[in-house]
């Protein structure tokens, strides 16, 4: 009786999940479905966003975004593999270990007066792509790495003493073998990467600005998806409807920006001739 007791109670929770997480989306369809078009999608903002389309919106929001990886996936690779693999120090390991969390877990809008403080003032970047981007990718670094690392630490040791003994170099062991053993690991945190950059708003409304034109260069003040649908619904009276419509964009990109993130991890440890 426990037992099923215990397996109900656990169904319920799923379900409760599965539904509260349907009603959102259900909802956002629902409210957002008939303002999404073609002409949505390629035109620019009109009459304070009311009118017309998010192209401008989307442009930037991807620029922000693809900024942000840039930086943000080769130094937390690396600094994973650090930390995992060559910190023979397990106290200065620990601490920099409690860090990571702590920044974490910080508000996205400390990150956003950083941002302005740091890149916005005192690099001269002013409100930009650049700005913003450099400000996300700083937020999603601890994460990213203590899930990277996280996965490099879950491979077993007969695999890194397997390959020193036929003869491996380190560094090689480390790409040819633990890396793709910590695929899974790499594309979780890269997908929760890109749903936190993608869905940012505080941090963005200090450092990349509010400007709803199309950008030129990196170095362009612009607004991006979230900062798009949060100025609709506060800011705009009237705007609800856009509002509506943005944010189901912004769900369909985030997917469609975690398919292709996994499918490229998946396709690049291929063609690199990694084993798995």
């Amino acid at each position: 009786m426990i037992d099923r007791a215990f397996s109900l109670g656990i169904y319920a929770i799923i379900a409760l999940v599965i539904a509260t997480f349907g009603w959102i989306i259900g909802d956002v369809i629902i409210k957002g479905i008939s303002v999404v078009s073609w002409e949505f999608l390629i035109s620019e903002p009109e009459d304070a966003g009311r009118a017309g389309g998010i192209a401008p919106i989307l442009v930037s929001t991807l620029y922000v975004l693809i900024i942000a990886l840039v930086i943000a996936l080769p130094l937390g690779i690396s600094a994973a593999i650090w930390l995992a693999e060559f910190s023979q120090n397990q106290s200065h390991t620990l601490h920099v270990g409690i860090i990571l969390d702590v920044l974490a877990g910080v508000p996205s809008i400390v990150y956003g007066l950083f941002g302005n403080a740091f890149f916005c003032i005192y690099l001269g970047l002013g409100y930009s792509l650049l700005s913003g981007g450099l400000t996300l990718a700083c937020m999603i670094l601890p994460v990213f790495i203590r899930t990277c690392e996280s996965g490099i630490r879950s491979v077993q040791s007969d695999w890194r003493l397997g390959g020193l003994a036929l003869g491996m170099r380190r560094s090689v062991v480390i790409w040819k073998i633990l890396l793709p053993a910590a695929q899974p690991a790499i594309i979780a945190g890269l997908i929760l990467s890109i749903g936190r950059a993608t869905a940012e708003t505080a941090a963005l409304l200090f450092t990349s600005g509010y400007v709803d034109r199309m950008p030129e260069s990196i170095f362009d003040s612009a607004r991006v998806l979230a900062v798009h649908i949060y100025d609709l619904t506060m800011n705009v009276t009237g705007g609800d409807e856009t509002a509506y419509g943005s944010a189901l964009i912004l769900i369909v990109l985030i997917i469609l920006l975690n398919t292709l993130a996994q499918g490229f991890i998946d396709s690049w440890f291929k063609r690199s001739g990694h084993y798995r």
